[in-house]
């Protein structure tokens, strides 16, 4: 062990904490040095305070990324850790305080199991589903196993050794036949982490489901199962982590994913003491210690935030560790002592020692006088089962009103409340903050997928711009019916959207949309065949050109006597839904209702103004516009240029006759005499008839 002074061979100091009054020594400083630093970089480091604090109990105690994985062997005498990048192991002699080898796998390490009292038998479960065995030499041999394994346990009286995977059956290897034997059928969908007594031999296995089963290897077969989520609150949880004690095997700790853990006596299936690690993340490790200052164990519980020291039978905390460097991934302890080193998301194993678990081990015995000599004066003195708040934290839990009561303490710039009323307020809130956030959700999604789609500038046309309308309403419903419509409907509307969206760009159909005299008439016969779904004739010009036939009838009706109406009363629904017949008013209106024109505009104008209108169309002789028919047809009058003309040559010989009269025929107009009158035949004259004839 290396402690590095300051400057002037000074000892430098030791950073401390306390936590309900339980000191808490953070013996591995922050900085690190890589191999490959230069010398003068090192030099540098000198004046550097932090790093002359660092405190080196074993030399290059590290991982290039991280430490997955961290153990004892059984001897006291080596630490076997596993890490990344790239994937490899290191064994570390304590009796040197150096590392002793490293080896590099294949694959990244789940899980290892030391087989024998030291390095010279180990059992590595990779990420490749295959189980390595090592000897001292290397490499001995390699496994697969049928699924993806998440745990290992090693049965020393039969030599099995157990994997859990991804699936219900707990296989076994075993390694004096080298071979596998018949799995362990389990009633979970899936097995999460496997443990094994070594008071009684009993292996209990956790599952997806939150059971945990026990079996008996004796038997091969299971003896009991207890459903850990019947009795939380919480149903949908999962078994994490599993410890049986090591004094008598009758209790089992039970870590959960929801953060709690639970004590068992598996004579029971009730818990005996639940823990909330209050930060809902699951329970990575769980080892029971045994000091010498209490005949009774001391639980150590591991979430990835935090490390909890804690008594089981009361269930008060001791101590905690709250690294601030990483993640946590395993904790290691020594024996009958209180050092604790921890695996982390980060590069360093840092070390913790806590006097009140036990003495430093024996190949670092100096450190109990090393951590009073380089203790820091200023302590730091923090208490559990307390939560911080700020000042907009307790208004939006709305605890403004425990201010002034003694649940709350003003500390730095927020609050410290118990924890127990932060719980009980939060719970209330759950319900509304999940809807606010599941609405939020889904506004960010559709903001999302409003930025993802292309959006390409569209020229406005000169013509139907009725169809870059449409084309932005069906947008919009799309948009609309993200989360409600099927995705059949809206792959429909989309395939449709793109066939419209097609015509802008295609250069065919360019002149439709430049050219005026290609615009689609909406009004026109021929455009509401096509869509029947349009009204053929607007309902106003039907009560303008018509008169309803029944209205005599109606107002019968409701002249009608008490008697007659109790009667007409049962008939409501069937006159109701009567068919009415309208009548149209004249022929003119008849006329205006086939060409879709309303009377409305011009029986406004004053009848002066109509009449000059009229004249002035006849005097100019101007084409009636074309009548539309029924059935698509159509009406319009013309003259012909060989009509005209004979028209025009007939009015001038009418005209000219009216000039010309033959004289042979009409009287002269001259005055008779008497003698004339006689001659030719007066009072009627000859054939006359007019006077006395013959016979």
């Amino acid at each position: 062990m290396a402690a590095k002074g300051g400057g002037g061979g000074g000892v430098g100091t030791l950073k401390s904490t306390s936590i309900n009054g339980v000191k808490l020594y953070s013996v591995t400083g922050k900085n690190y040095v890589a191999p490959w630093v230069l010398a003068k970089k090192k030099r540098s480091l000198r004046k550097d305070a932090e790093y002359q604090r660092r405190l080196e109990l074993i030399h290059d105690l590290r991982f290039e990324t991280a430490t997955t994985r961290i153990k004892v062997t059984p001897d006291g005498q080596y630490v076997i850790a596993s890490g990344i990048y790239p994937p490899q192991m290191k064994v570390f002699e304590l009796k040197e305080l150096s590392m002793k080898f490293e080896r590099h796998m294949i694959s990244e390490i789940i899980d290892f199991e030391v087989l024998g009292d030291d390095y010279s038998k180990l059992a590595f479960l990779c990420a490749d589903r295959s189980v390595c065995l090592h000897a001292k030499y290397g490499s001995h041999y390699s496994v697969r196993i049928p699924r993806m394994g998440r745990d290992l346990a090693y049965d020393c009286w039969s030599c099995d050794l157990l994997c859990a995977a991804s699936s219900s059956d707990l296989y076994r290897i075993n390694l004096e036949q080298g071979r596998f034997l018949a799995s362990l059928s389990s009633q979970s969908p899936a097995i999460n982490v496997v443990t094994r007594s070594m008071i009684h031999g009993l292996v209990a296995c956790g599952g997806e489901d939150g059971a945990v089963e026990c079996f008996d290897m004796r038997r091969k077969s299971s003896v009991g199962r207890i459903n850990t989520a019947s009795s939380s609150e919480d149903v949908d949880q999962e078994v994490t982590s599993l410890q049986f004690d090591e004094n008598q095997g009758y209790l089992l700790a039970v870590g959960s994913s929801i953060g709690k853990v639970s004590i068992y006596d598996i004579r029971m299936s009730s818990p005996l003491r639940v823990k909330d690690h209050m930060y809902g993340s699951p329970i990575l490790n769980i080892k029971w210690h045994q000091t010498l200052n209490s005949s009774e164990p001391k639980l150590i519980t591991a979430d990835k935030h935090i490390v909890r020291v804690w008594d089981p039978n009361t269930g008060n905390n001791m101590t905690s560790i709250e690294p601030d460097n990483g993640s946590i991934n395993d904790v290691c302890i020594f024996p009958n002592s209180g050092l604790m080193l921890l695996a982390l998301d980060n590069s360093q194993i840092p070390a913790h020692f806590i006097p009140a678990l036990g003495p430093a081990p024996k190949w670092c015995s100096h450190l109990d006088n090393l951590t009073e000599e380089m203790e820091e004066k200023q302590e730091n003195t923090l208490y559990d089962d307390y939560k911080f708040l700020t000042e907009e934290e307790m208004e939006r839990l709305g605890l403004s009103e425990y201010k002034n009561s003694d649940a709350v303490r003003a500390h730095l710039h927020g609050y410290v409340i118990r924890y127990d009323l932060y719980k009980k307020q939060r719970a209330k809130l759950h319900i509304a903050d999940y809807e606010t956030l599941q609405n939020d959700m889904k506004a960010k999604k559709l903001a999302d997928l409003r930025k993802s789609r292309i959006t390409q500038v569209v020229k406005i046309p000169k013509a139907n711009r009725q169809l870059l309308d449409d084309i932005r309403t069906a947008e919009e419903e799309i948009d609309a019916d993200v989360e409600n419509a099927s995705k059949s409907s809206i792959r429909k509307k989309q395939m449709k959207l793109d066939m419209k969206k097609s015509l802008l760009t295609d250069k065919r159909f360019q002149k439709m949309f430049e050219n005026k005299d290609y615009e689609i008439d909406v009004s026109s016969k021929e455009y509401q065949a096509i869509h029947p779904q349009l009204a053929t004739k607007e309902p106003h010009l039907i009560e303008e050109h018509f008169e309803s036939v029944s209205e005599d009838e109606e107002e019968q009706d409701a002249g009608s006597s008490d008697a007659s109406a109790e009667s007409d009363s049962d008939n409501d629904t069937h006159n109701s839904k009567r068919i009415r017949l309208y009548e149209v008013k004249d022929g003119r209106h008849a006329e205006a209702f086939l060409n879709s024109v309303s009377l409305g505009n011009e029986e406004a104008v004053p009848i002066g103004d109509r009449v000059a209108a009229l004249e002035r169309k006849q005097n100019s002789r101007a084409l009636d516009k074309v009548k539309y028919g029924p059935g698509g047809s159509r009406e319009i009058s013309f003259n012909p240029r060989s009509s005209r003309r004979r028209t025009e040559e007939d009015e001038h010989s009418e005209e000219e006759q009216k000039d010309y009269k033959r004289r042979s025929v009409q009287s002269l107009g001259l005055k008779q005499n008497k003698a004339e009158f006689y001659l030719f035949g007066g009072r009627g004259g000859r054939g006359g008839g007019g006077g006395r004839g013959r016979g």
